[in-house]
């Protein structure tokens, strides 16, 4: 079934393309209904495609050698992902997982070389996309090593609200569902922290929390809480 360019035309992956250059590079890709929880590549897999997500959200997750999970990021609607070619790996360094039912175009690596050298604005558009990603990752080392935990929750749900969330008259929604162990391996603390941490935030009107839903009351607020130095007691203690 062929793609219709409009739907994508749009998007950062496209920009500086032309009709007829979106035409070509849809031309090898194809559409790719995932249900919610199916992965769309595994953790350690041969590269075999990139993805460009069209609707629904993703989770981008690493198994480390002690078994543990560690979320390394969420994918919104209209980013491209799975684009280990791009930075020379062969296999794939992370598992995405679909968090919602999701629409994915998928082109087959094979057509990377090929459709980045007759269309050098596809790679460069590809490189600033993963260039954006590392420098986020270096922001997320910054705030491991160096924030309290309230901060590393603040910094994260401010992060997915700004990458795709929908204002309403209540708030800013993280417009997905997201648990607390998702928070919890994002930001390198204990269930319990998370929670007791939205718990208190929601008792202070800053949120609205249910199981799978975040609400950002007063987004300004969390943006002092996050970018507040803390005193070196309170440094000590926001590590464990």
């Amino acid at each position: 079934m062929s793609i219709d360019p409009s739907l994508v035309a749009y998007l950062p992956l496209f920009a500086g393309l032309d009709t007829a250059a979106c035409e070509t590079i849809l031309r090898d890709a194809h559409s790719l209904r995932v249900a919610k929880g199916k992965p769309v590549f595994e953790q350690g897999a041969e590269v075999h495609a990139f993805f460009l997500l069209l609707h629904g959200h993703i989770r981008a997750a690493k198994m480390t050698p002690a078994g543990e999970q560690v979320i390394v990021r969420y994918v919104s609607s209209g980013e491209i992902f799975g684009v280990a070619q791009a930075i020379g790996l062969t296999h794939y360094p992370a598992t995405a997982t679909t968090v919602e039912d999701s629409v994915v175009l998928s082109w087959p690596v094979t057509a990377w070389a090929r459709l980045t050298v007759q269309f050098p604005a596809l790679a460069a558009n590809t490189l600033k996309t993963v260039g954006g990603r590392l420098q986020e990752a270096h922001s997320r080392v910054v705030e491991m090593s160096t924030e309290q935990v309230e901060q590393r929750i603040a910094h994260a749900l401010l992060r997915l609200a700004d990458q795709s969330g929908r204002t309403s008259d209540h708030g800013i929604a993280i417009d997905f569902p997201l648990s607390r162990q998702d928070i919890a391996e994002m930001t390198g603390a204990t269930i319990f922290t998370v929670s007791r941490t939205l718990s208190n935030w929601e008792q202070r009107g800053l949120i609205d929390s249910s199981r799978q839903r975040i609400v950002l009351r007063q987004p300004e607020t969390l943006r002092v809480l996050a970018e507040t130095v803390p005193d070196e007691n309170k440094r000590a203690a926001g590590k464990t």
